[in-house]
């Protein structure tokens, strides 16, 4: 029951938080934990997920990427959200996302403690896909409510790539991977990493923000984005890595842990893997 509170109380406030961007466009003041100067958007929606989310009985904490530290909010499930992924995408008006895992463990946990994950879409519309109990539905978001529109698996012919971060920065062996399937895929890249893994469900390939020379821990967070996006296309029958072994099995011992991230078709996940 709580799990699904959870997921209608962000179906619920993803009308709010779309509808409130335009007026919330500007840059504030203030920074958070990562050292990124936050947007006002960041902070509303942070704030009104995490009035709605903490509200709910069996929620135990509530955990933000626009939050220094994990908040008590009862006793229960542990909720990983990042508000607004690709929030920089607002100024240029391109999609942007919001994503939630819910874990039944507290920090130090894995992956393997997820219960469910999800992300809501603001593109042409608003989507939601939702992973749990083996399996990946996606959702209309229409006022508030969650219509379903079926099943989500990955292709098995994969079709794009998208890779984050300067190419100057990646290691060779990365350039080297992305160089061989250059040949095989098209690339789509939006600087959303919601909108890019969507792209990868529905066409089937490989996302990454890869480890990167000047910061070999990547950059994407793995409490709020790597193990919930991991959660998705695994269950979706796809593969995750952070260049070494599943990004489920990584363990965060704390809050803000960055990890580089691999997902999508397993056979471009295991050729990633052999490279670096």
């Amino acid at each position: 029951m709580t799990v699904d509170e959870i997921l209608d109380a962000v179906a619920t406030a993803a009308p709010e938080i779309r509808s409130g961007l335009p007026g919330r466009r500007t840059k504030t003041d203030e920074q958070n934990v990562s050292g990124e100067r936050q947007l006002a958007a960041d902070v509303w929606a942070d704030e009104l997920l995490g009035e709605r989310i903490g509200a709910i009985d069996g929620v135990g904490h509530y955990a933000s990427e626009e939050r220094e530290d994990v908040e008590q909010v009862g006793e229960g499930h542990l909720v990983a959200v990042d508000p607004l992924d690709g929030s920089s995408n607002l100024l240029s008006n391109n999609p942007m996302g919001t994503i939630v895992g819910v874990y039944d463990d507290d920090i130090p946990t894995t992956g393997r403690s997820l219960v469910a994950a999800a992300y809501v879409l603001y593109g042409p519309i608003t989507t939601m896909v939702v992973a749990r109990d083996g399996a990946v539905t996606e959702y209309v978001v229409e006022d508030g409510k969650r219509r379903d529109v079926g099943a989500v698996s990955l292709p098995e012919d994969p079709t794009v790539y998208g890779f984050g971060g300067r190419v100057t920065d990646w290691p060779p062996a990365v350039e080297e991977y992305v160089t061989e399937i250059e040949a095989e895929l098209k690339l789509r890249y939006g600087g959303a990493m919601i909108a890019d893994v969507s792209q990868v469900l529905t066409y089937g390939g490989i996302f990454a923000y890869p480890m990167l020379q000047s910061r070999p821990s990547g950059k994407l967070r793995l409490l709020f984005e790597g193990a919930p996006i991991a959660f998705i296309v695994e269950t979706a029958g796809g593969s995750s890595s952070n260049g070494a072994m599943s990004l489920l099995d990584v363990e965060a011992t704390s809050v803000h842990q960055r990890t580089p991230v691999f997902v999508g078709n397993d056979d471009l996940v295991d050729r990633l893997e052999a490279r670096v």
